[in-house]
């Protein structure tokens, strides 16, 4: 790592702290955040996730696989769509249906579905300081306001349907996990001071990205000032193989001779919403977080050196 970092208080660039709003900072095309944010046939997207979800296939009935939530959890994440706050980066859209495997792959209205993933350089809001591994620029070079505390986290409740979306941008890594997106789901609980409180955690888990898409994705500006040996699927500690089972995104690009437009991503999420899994163990632990300077925050209460895969 040849960036010098900085310990910066939580508070630094508060101007869109609470709003969520969406700068299209570091040279992002508008008009690419417009097309891959866009809700244009949102009634047949809908539709279609809701006939899948109410399917009784076989991988509907499946559980999702859970693994430890890692290191770089933090509590009071905002309820909002758009977990940008202008972070750069190729949009992606997330369209997450939650239903209950349990019982007919029914649709589990009401869940809140939580989200937290690293900026394009693999820096996590709350943990700024810790070396991504490879050489990238600092996180305070990324020329953005957003706040250091709560960038790129957040919720969304399920509607009638199990349906949430989520506007962010695609992760970049960090040595040694391949490109991921940490999620909760939880039930029971209520949105409270713009947070969701309450209720129990059915299901923690990752979200995971084609390597062919990923890779080309970080030839772009600014994921392309991270260099280093980028760890793929078959080799992550994590990432089972199980496909949409284990977390692997179905990606569709909003124009396919342009990444730089952005990629809409989607999965059904299949959870026992009488269970509890807190992400404070269970499998997947494997690998260590990156190395360098210690996070500027506490892994969360439970997790051991072992578990903190993030």
């Amino acid at each position: 790592m040849t960036g010098n970092h900085t310990r910066k208080t939580l508070t630094r660039r508060r101007a869109l702290a609470v709003t969520g709003g969406t700068v299209a900072a570091g040279g992002l095309v508008a008009a690419g955040y417009r097309s891959a944010f866009a809700d244009e046939n949102t009634s047949s997207v809908d539709t279609n996730a809701t006939a899948s979800a109410t399917t009784a296939g076989s991988a509907c009935m499946t559980l999702m696989s859970s693994v430890t939530e890692g290191p770089y959890y933090l509590d009071g994440a905002l309820v909002r769509k758009d977990i940008t706050e202008g972070k750069s980066g190729v949009p992606l859209t997330l369209r997450l249906t939650v239903v209950d495997a349990t019982d007919g792959c029914t649709p589990v209205p009401g869940a809140a579905v939580e989200i937290w993933h690293c900026d394009a350089w693999g820096y996590y809001s709350g943990y700024t300081t810790a070396n991504p591994g490879g050489s990238a620029p600092a996180e305070s070079e990324d020329g953005s306001t957003a706040d250091d505390g709560t960038y790129l986290r957040g919720y969304q409740i399920a509607n009638a349907n199990g349906v949430v979306k989520f506007e962010t941008i695609f992760p970049g890594w960090y040595t040694p996990r391949t490109c991921h997106i940490h999620v909760k789901v939880h039930t029971g609980g209520e949105k409270e001071d713009g947070t969701y409180e309450g209720g129990k955690v059915n299901h923690t888990g990752q979200f995971f990205f084609d390597d062919e898409i990923a890779q080309e994705v970080f030839t772009l500006e600014p994921y392309s000032r991270h260099s280093g040996s980028y760890t793929t699927l078959d080799d992550d500690t994590v990432y089972d193989g199980g496909g949409a089972v284990g977390g692997l995104l179905t990606l569709k690009a909003v124009k396919k001779a342009n990444p730089a437009r952005g990629y809409q991503g989607s999965l059904t999420l299949g959870i026992d919403p009488d269970a509890e899994n807190t992400g404070a163990g269970g499998g997947g632990e494997g690998g260590a977080p990156p190395s360098g300077e210690p996070p500027t925050g506490a892994p969360a209460d439970g997790a051991t050196d072992s578990e903190t895969v993030s």
